[in-house]
């Protein structure tokens, strides 16, 4: 285990002074290791420890070892209650009372309006029109009616600073925020503590709050584990500002993962250009493979998105041979008309 030390914070970024072996490394990223187990402090009594199983099945056809960390089983059917209450229960209470806002595809939307809820405060959600319409109820469910807004980025930042203009609320990004960050990176703390020895941890990325968390708690960790992204073609983003050293903006808004559509943030890009081992592509077909297999093989209902990590190890089989490996189901909320779109392949 690598030796760690958080030797101070400079206009928002923090330095880790890790040792692997005689070699120094130091980051200077927006959170550490230390501020993601104060995360985990806080969210203690708000979050679900979610289990982590095995397939049988798919670990024989995998020839390796895959355990599933399920966040698909966390309130609100994802990972982002970790971040979404980490970041509502940092806030100071003059922060608080004017109530926080996001824009969101859904799932954190649905997390920030729950976190709101429980802080007893004002919740302000944007969200695309053409959002899942189980991600849409599940933000009605909490209380809280969306504000629509076209499914690009700058169309999501211009309806959530009109709402900020006209309330004064926080505005809680979905991504690149670092208490959302830290309190995202949580869950692959608990993934390390439950499962020992594991090569590799697999993740989906979108705008890369929760490979962020996963990197500097796994490498801070253990700097010898691996630690993949997952990443639809289609919204092939992240893959080339890896390539091109500066942050990339999604060129279709399409694939069928629909929580992966958005690109790397400023607080995420240095995190995942720094320490990421790779990013591994798949197609649209493979997400929907994994999609079913996740369910009828592993029995683990996971949305596309949170299928992503699975569909990668499947395509890169060879590479995971004989390995240990974590895959982290991201999310677990599949709309009705998207499983009838998996099973039929698109035809009514």
């Amino acid at each position: 285990m690598a030796a760690e030390n958080e030797v101070g914070c400079v206009d928002n970024l923090c330095c880790n002074v890790l040792f692997k072996g005689d070699v120094c490394l130091t980051w200077d990223f927006a959170i550490t290791l230390t501020t993601i187990r104060e995360a985990a402090t806080r969210i203690h009594d708000h979050v679900i420890r979610t289990p982590v199983i095995q397939s049988q099945v798919l670990d024989k056809a995998l020839c390796a070892q895959v355990f599933f960390k399920c966040e698909n089983l966390q309130h609100v059917g994802a990972f982002k209650s970790r971040g979404a209450c980490n970041a509502v229960f940092s806030l100071a209470d003059d922060q608080a009372i004017p109530g926080v806002v996001a824009h969101s595809s859904g799932n954190h939307a649905a997390a920030l309006a729950r976190a709101a809820r429980l802080r007893g405060i004002a919740a302000h959600i944007v969200m695309p029109h053409d959002s899942a319409s189980v991600k849409i109820d599940a933000v009605r469910g909490y209380g809280v009616e969306p504000t629509f807004c076209e499914p690009d980025s700058d169309s999501r930042q211009a309806a959530a600073d009109k709402v900020i203009a006209e309330t004064g609320a926080t505005f809680i990004h979905p991504f690149n925020d670092a208490r959302v960050i830290a309190g995202q990176g949580t869950a692959v703390l608990e993934l390390l503590a439950d499962v020992a020895n594991l090569d590799a941890i697999v993740v989906p990325v979108g705008g890369g709050g929760l490979l962020s968390g996963t990197l500097v708690a796994a490498k801070s960790l253990n700097p010898d584990i691996k630690v993949f992204a997952a990443e639809p073609e289609w919204a092939d983003d992240a893959y080339r500002s890896l390539k091109s050293g500066t942050i990339e903006s999604p060129v279709r808004h399409d694939t069928i993962a629909d929580g992966l559509r958005t690109c790397l943030g400023t607080l995420t890009f240095p995190i995942v250009r720094k320490l990421v081992d790779d990013i591994l592509l798949v197609n649209e077909q493979e997400i929907a493979a994994a999609t079913l297999a996740m369910m009828f093989r592993a029995k683990v209902v996971a949305e596309p998105s949170g299928a992503v990590p699975l569909a990668a190890v499947l395509r890169n089989k060879d590479r995971f041979t004989g390995q240990r490996i974590g895959v982290v189901v991201s999310g677990g909320n599949l709309d009705p008309s998207t499983l009838q779109q998996l099973i039929t392949g698109g035809k009514s």
